[in-house]
């Protein structure tokens, strides 16, 4: 059913040049016969979010997506934050309903489907995360939400990693070593999954990965990297050469993308349509 109503998104970031975000959305808003809704990428400066979240106010945006280096700063100027957000402490999804914004985290959302699709069940998992950034925070709640046995954080700055330990310790067990430590080794030998959060490995620092021995994983462990480009990093193809299981971080990306399309439009998005066009435009880059 084609809709003639005009309705404005965009992406809030700095840079935004390089997200996949206006290209998913449009063709997504296209199949569903949305001529008239448009998707903006909006670069936006720090020091100046305030004026950008007012200006999707005034300019009357159905609702933004959020990237770096805004996700934890928008938490300031919304009117609510979704109990996904709170805990994660980060948006990635603005919705405005008349003139009132609420911020969502998707990422949770899209981890957990992905893991779903895979067919890997996180509870009474113990799982291993690699990295203590911001994408590691919506991982670990994705699995605490899921009741994960045991989650043990491995990352090169320990001290951010029992940080991050730490804000999460009454939502499960979890525990930070310094990855490169004989106890860190230890643990990634009764890992059931294994999942990189850090950018090591993505385009173009495609030789890159984070240094794991991953013969030290236990026959059968899952192996899955977020990174989607390449759709094959160092570390996936390393352990599929030891024959681990493995997933790449596209689907968790469309099915993030799946999630704030329904938030926008209380509809489900083609996701042919949407897959489709993200790996063409990765075949391109």
């Amino acid at each position: 059913m084609i809709s003639s109503e005009i309705k404005n998104f965009g992406i809030l970031g700095y840079p935004v040049v390089h997200s996949l975000s206006p290209q998913m959305y449009k063709a997504a808003f296209e199949a569903a016969g949305f001529v008239n809704y448009n998707y903006i990428p909006l670069q936006v400066h720090t020091g100046k979010l305030f004026m950008a979240v007012e200006a999707i106010k005034g300019l009357d945006f159905r609702g933004v997506n959020v990237t770096i280096p805004h996700k934890t700063t928008i938490m300031n100027y919304l009117d609510a934050v979704d109990s996904d957000a709170l805990v994660i402490g980060a948006v990635n999804t603005v919705v405005n309903d008349g003139g009132m914004l609420t911020g969502y985290n998707t990422d949770v959302a899209g981890f957990l489907a992905a893991l779903a699709e895979a067919n890997f069940l996180p509870e009474d998992c113990h799982a291993v995360v690699l990295g203590a950034g911001g994408a590691a925070r919506a991982i670990l709640w994705g699995l605490c939400k899921r009741r994960a046995e045991f989650i043990t954080i491995g990352a090169r700055n320990l001290q951010k990693a029992q940080a991050l330990a730490k804000d999460f310790m009454n939502q499960g067990a979890v525990e930070a070593f310094d990855w490169l430590s004989d106890e860190f080794k230890e643990m990634l030998q009764t890992a059931d999954i294994l999942i990189n959060t850090t950018p090591l490995g993505m385009f173009p620092n495609v030789d890159d990965m984070p240094p794991i021995d991953l013969k030290l994983l236990p026959e059968g462990a899952f192996v899955y990297d977020i990174i989607y480009n390449p759709a094959e990093t160092k570390l996936l193809k390393t352990a599929k050469e030891l024959g681990f299981p493995t997933l790449n971080g596209l689907s968790m990306l469309l099915l993030q993308g799946k999630e704030a399309y329904r938030l926008y439009t209380g509809q489900i998005p083609d996701m042919e349509v949407m897959e489709r066009t993200l790996k063409e435009t990765l075949s391109k880059k």
